[in-house]
């Protein structure tokens, strides 16, 4: 009898239930997914759950519960997981997407999509997921609250102009969406107090944001948003899975002659990184030399000031990785240093070759 080297449960995670895969891997390496269930995504749905994977696997091995990160809805699940001192793996959503096009089977349905977690989890060594600091999960709960305030005011704004602009304003309207600005004002107001009172009761993270808001065009609220969406960079392991996770990789539709699509942005990522990197973008082509030169150099080369942006965006992100992983604030004569170092070194290797 052959034995079971690895077992993974494969959770596809949604707000109401969770799609389940269990798979095993066997000592010939051969995978067997084996089988398939859905549950609610409640206390006593994760109990139900649990008692059915105890009775299906193997004792003797440990079984890894893999699932993506999908917003918040797998929060819960993989908290209670985590409490219980069960092994879990938390992916990135585009790693399955990118995995899923290599797989025979390309229907795109809940079962599918659990069971191509369950063998991406038997196929891969994966880190074991640790719960987050909770104070990255406070920042992201106020910096999103703020995100829907600012949007709120602007459209109460749109409204007060309009209602403004009329022949004969209704005065009570007026004053009750004078109202509604002042409230919303005060809020966010309250909320830059909390985010405050957090980074500042925190000396390592707030040393972290000193040194991101070193960079060009880069604030605290920025620093903070990117911080927050990211659990301190918890699930990435390098600047392309960075981009890719905010949806700043660029995809493009290539087939044959026939076929040729415009390079874009995916979107496919967290809309919140996103949209924290588009004024900070705006704010380094203005006032920092290398980030308009980079500028430049894109919108000269395909003619649309977007793509340049972008370009931007893409790398303000990458670089906040770098200083964060490097403990150092941002040296503004960096590349310039790399290049010269690099000639250097050719000059010095031309010298002792006589070339």
């Amino acid at each position: 009898m052959k034995k079971v080297l690895k077992q993974v449960l494969g959770v596809d995670v949604a707000q109401g239930e969770l799609v389940v895969t269990l798979g095993r891997m066997f000592d010939d390496l051969r995978v067997d997914l084996y089988a398939h269930k859905v549950f609610r995504n409640t206390e006593k749905g994760i109990l139900t759950l649990l008692d059915w994977v105890n009775k299906l696997t193997d004792p003797e091995v440990k079984v890894r519960f893999v699932m993506e990160a999908t917003g918040v809805y797998h929060q819960k699940f993989a908290f209670y997981l985590y409490a219980q001192n069960y092994e879990v793996s938390i992916v990135l959503p585009n790693k399955i997407s990118n995995y899923m096009r290599t797989l025979e089977n390309k229907t795109i349905t809940d079962k599918s999509c659990s069971e191509a977690i369950a063998q991406f989890g038997l196929e891969r060594n994966l880190d074991r997921w640790h719960k987050p600091k909770k104070t990255y999960r406070s920042l992201q709960q106020l910096t999103r609250e703020r995100d829907q305030i600012v949007m709120e005011r602007v459209m109460v704004k749109n409204q007060l102009h309009a209602e403004q602009a009329e022949a004969e304003p209704n005065e009570r309207s007026v004053a009750r969406l004078n109202e509604r600005m002042r409230l919303l004002n005060k809020q966010e107001k309250e909320i830059k107090s909390d985010l405050t009172e957090i980074i500042n009761s925190d000396r390592i993270l707030k040393s972290e944001i000193t040194n991101i808001c070193s960079i060009p065009g880069i604030g605290e609220l920025t620093a903070t948003i990117v911080l927050a969406e990211t659990n301190g960079f918890e699930l990435i392991r390098n600047k392309k899975q960075l981009t890719s996770y905010a949806g700043l990789d660029v995809k493009e539709k290539l087939s044959g002659t026939s076929v040729k699509g415009k390079p874009s942005i995916s979107k496919k990522g967290n809309r919140h990184l996103r949209k924290a990197m588009y004024l900070p973008a705006l704010s380094a082509v203005k006032y920092d030399e290398s980030f308009r030169n980079l500028y430049v150099r894109i919108v000269s080369r395909q003619g649309i000031k977007m793509k340049g942006l972008v370009a931007v965006q893409r790398k303000l992100l990458e670089m906040i990785y770098v200083i964060y992983k490097s403990k150092n604030e941002y040296q503004k004569d960096y590349t310039d240093l790399k290049r010269s170092s690099a000639l250097s070194h050719k000059d010095q290797y031309a010298t002792q070759t006589g070339s």
